[in-house]
């Protein structure tokens, strides 16, 4: 029997795959669990417009991210800290406080988790910071750190 996978079934399949399975295992065991149902021409013809718009969303979101890459490599994010002698910081900045600078001076939200700070910043001056926005996009963040 052709069914249509609702959820990921281990070892059987994954949430919208089609696949042939035993009669007795769909009719007792997935489809009463509801984890599949019986791969019918409606239920195919849904299944192929939830992936139709699915990709409209992913290509969408990638549209996006690519206009914010765009944004944030024009950008420069100014922030202040006290150093000693030779521009070393007292402290270090963190990925939390570019995000949350980026916010209230540009407007624009970034979780502090895509903010990709191998280490945190202890010198003073220019340092290009990477920024996840995407699987397939990325971006370089200009933050100048300055003797407060």
């Amino acid at each position: 029997m052709r069914v249509i996978f609702l959820k990921d079934v281990k070892g059987k399949g994954k949430k919208g795959e089609v696949k042939n399975v035993a009669d007795g295992y769909a009719h007792n065991f997935l489809i009463k669990q509801g984890l599949a149902v019986e791969a019918s021409n409606s239920a195919m013809s849904a299944l192929q417009g939830q992936k139709n718009k699915e990709d409209k969303e992913a290509e969408q979101e990638l549209k996006e991210a690519q206009e914010l890459k765009a944004k944030l490599e024009e950008l420069t994010v100014e922030l202040k800290a006290k150093s000693g002698e030779g521009g070393r910081l007292f402290g270090s900045i963190t990925s939390k406080q570019i995000a949350d600078e980026l916010k209230k001076s540009h407007s624009i939200k970034i979780d502090k988790r895509k903010i990709e700070l191998p280490d945190a910043i202890r010198a003073l001056g220019y340092t290009n910071v990477p920024v996840k926005l995407h699987t397939d996009v990325s971006a370089v963040l200009k933050v100048h750190v300055t003797e407060e």
